[in-house]
């Protein structure tokens, strides 16, 4: 890939991410900086399977999950930074900092996931990340990432 694509359906987030069903969480990334921001779009649906425990008669998104889309949100940017389309790469959690959740969320709510890039460019990276519906805040937080490429492409 030559240049940065600006934005990602599922077809490509699902060459730069291994995610799958039941665990994938993010169905597009928009306004893609290379390097620096891009917004994941996770549209919340009644039949994903954490409702039917978190709560039968409340369905809450957990937020653990807002966490995880986050994180997603920022594996598709990196990788699409990094041109690292089916190359196999992964991007594992190291830490997450200032936590909170503002909102509840839960079907038929849209989240936009919106990541910036605090430090990157090495193996290593931080980002910040604001989960929103209809503008208002249901998490934000900080967290930091590291790239595991595969041996033979260093």
């Amino acid at each position: 890939m030559s240049e940065t694509p600006t934005s990602a359906d599922i077809d490509l987030i699902q060459k730069v991410i291994p995610h799958r069903y039941p665990f994938l969480l993010v169905d597009k990334v928009r306004d893609i900086v290379p390097s620096k921001s891009a917004v994941g779009i996770k549209n919340v649906t009644m039949n994903e399977p954490q409702f039917t425990g978190h709560f039968p008669s409340v369905p809450v998104f957990p937020g653990v999950l807002m966490v995880e889309a986050l994180a997603q949100t920022s594996a598709v940017l990196v990788g699409l930074s990094l041109d690292l389309v089916d190359k196999g790469a992964l991007v594992y959690f190291m830490g997450i900092d200032k936590c909170k959740f503002r909102r509840k969320v839960g079907p038929g709510d849209v989240m936009e996931l919106h990541v910036e890039t605090l430090r990157g460019g090495g193996k290593v990276w931080k980002f910040a990340g604001r989960a929103t519906v209809d503008g208002q805040l249901a998490c934000e937080c900080e967290f930091s990432a590291m790239i595991d490429m595969p041996k033979g492409d260093a």
